[in-house]
């Protein structure tokens, strides 16, 4: 048998943290996550994303401001509860959010950023760093006047963020249990 390593505990144990301390990541911490980013793989080995690294608590504010104003007017009733919870945050107050932007003449950006959040998110779990992968932030990429104060340089379009932060108290560690059946093998 194959014992585990590092990488494969690091996937294993990743969990979607949505309760995080207010104490901010070190930037080393932020550096290293980055550089996993950077590494992932790219079509044609173009490596065509851009990193916005947000930590300016008034501007993750506004984030979350816009994102529930647009989430408010979504066609879809679940967007809409939440954003009507006045307790929800899209960031859930996460001291950092990395926004994860590809060139939009790329083969395939979709693609490569997500492999780049992808390599973040497990190089967090590797640091201690907790982290989750955020879909709802969308509502504020869609509001060009806001997008604008990230500064994504032209021809880039913003794809992924996710938060990053140390997680807080009582936030669960556990797997959830995995969906079985899932592998066909053809020998």
């Amino acid at each position: 048998m194959i014992e585990t390593n590092e990488v494969l505990d690091a996937i294993k144990s990743r969990r979607s943290i949505r309760k995080y301390c207010s104490q901010q990541i070190k930037d080393e911490e932020v550096e290293m996550i980055l550089e996993a980013g950077h590494y992932a793989p790219s079509a044609n080995n173009e490596q065509p994303w851009h990193f916005t690294v947000i930590q300016n608590p008034e501007m993750l504010q506004i984030i979350n401001t816009v994102a529930l104003k647009g989430m408010l007017q979504s066609d879809l009733e679940w967007h809409r509860n939440m954003a009507a919870n006045s307790a929800f945050m899209v960031t859930y107050d996460a001291p950092t959010l990395i926004v994860v932007s590809g060139r939009i003449d790329a083969i395939a950006p979709a693609v490569d950023c997500a492999a780049a959040m992808e390599n973040m998110l497990v190089g967090a779990q590797s640091l201690g760093v907790g982290s989750v992968w955020l879909g709802l932030v969308r509502f504020f990429f869609a509001d060009a006047g806001e997008l604008a104060k990230l500064g994504i340089p032209a021809g880039y379009k913003p794809f992924y963020s996710a938060a990053f932060g140390y997680p807080g108290e009582g936030t669960d560690a556990s797997a959830p249990k995995r969906n079985g059946d899932v592998i066909n093998w053809i020998r």
